[in-house]
């Protein structure tokens, strides 16, 4: 028989050395690629890191709400980007642990909730949840992008820069709702259906004590041979986009939908003061035709006319 071969020894196999000119590559994550030094400093100081903007508002309106001011929350719901739109809510008095557990089902941080009221009075509350505060206001002076049919137009989703009146500074509470607007109407810069650019501007302003809305878009004239004209910023006009609003304060809450009245609008005057009102001076004006009526037939009887001499001249004949 031939001679069987020799097993060669075995000789373990080392691992291929890695190329240690060729850098790591970075985690990729989806606000973008992630270095080590970054996670390195965040977990070191994680105070220093970039504060994002989450901000999320749940946007609804209760039931039997009317055609106009549904076309209002549509409008509104536009604007913002960084809303989600729910179902319609039930106007009782337990809306407020109803829409407070909406917002956490939604994982969102603020609430716009339109409350109509015998499909005539609109209310709007602004609410930051779970913890508060919130304000309830009254919207009159309706204009839907619709029904204005206005010549401005914006992208939509993009991000809009806030503008206040200086009268935001005077008092406390109008600093609050102020930073509530702020917080609730600025779209965050890093939202994924944000535009990265402004194109239009939301106007809040204070005139008789009640915050008046616009929206205009940014109008920037162009050239054919330079996208923007360097001398054309000056030239810079806002044309109106719409829609159009105005919120009366009513009450500031403490929590959010109720809790301690933080502060109420002693110039407030309700829908239902206003037409019980109407309806007495309609009513005073039919009284007033019904006491010179009797005034008159009180007149005639106490003052008879004189008995005519030739009434009955043509009658004998």
């Amino acid at each position: 028989m031939g001679k069987k071969r020799k097993h060669a020894e075995s000789v373990p196999t080392e691992p291929p050395k890695k190329d240690e000119s060729a850098p790591e590559r970075p985690k990729r994550t989806l606000l973008g690629w992630k270095h080590k030094v970054d996670e390195e400093s965040e977990q070191k100081d994680p105070e220093s890191a970039h504060f994002r903007n989450k901000e999320k508002v749940l946007v609804t309106c209760s039931r039997r709400i009317a055609f106009r001011y549904r076309h209002l929350m549509l409008n509104v719901v536009s604007l913002l980007p960084h809303c989600k739109k729910d179902n319609k809510v039930e106007s009782k008095e337990s809306k407020g642990a109803t829409l407070n557990e909406l917002v956490e089902l939604k994982s969102c941080s603020s609430c716009l909730f339109f409350e109509c009221r015998k499909q005539k009075d609109l209310y709007l509350w602004m609410s930051k949840c779970p913890n508060g505060p919130s304000v309830k206001f009254l919207v009159n002076a309706v204009h839907t992008m619709e029904e204005l049919k206005l010549t401005g137009n914006h992208l939509k989703g993009s991000r809009p820069i806030l503008t206040f009146s200086s009268n935001f500074d005077k008092d406390p509470h109008w600093k609050l709702l102020k930073e509530m607007i702020t917080q609730i109407f600025g779209t965050p810069k890093d939202h994924r259906k944000a535009k990265p650019y402004h194109d239009h501007v939301f106007v809040f302003s204070i005139a008789d004590d009640h915050i008046w809305f616009r929206n205009y878009q940014i109008s920037v004239p162009h050239n054919s041979t330079d996208k923007v004209d360097r001398g054309g910023l000056d030239k810079m006009t806002l044309v109106e986009v719409g829609p159009r609003f105005c919120l009366n304060p009513i009450k500031i809450f403490c929590g959010s939908f109720g809790g301690p009245t933080l502060y109420e609008n002693p110039f407030y005057i309700s829908p239902n003061q206003i037409r019980a009102m109407e309806k007495k001076q309609k009513a005073g004006k039919f009284a007033k035709k019904v006491k010179a009526k009797t005034r008159r037939k009180m007149h005639e009887q106490l003052n008879p006319l004189e008995p005519d001499e030739f009434s009955d001249l043509w009658k004998e004949q």
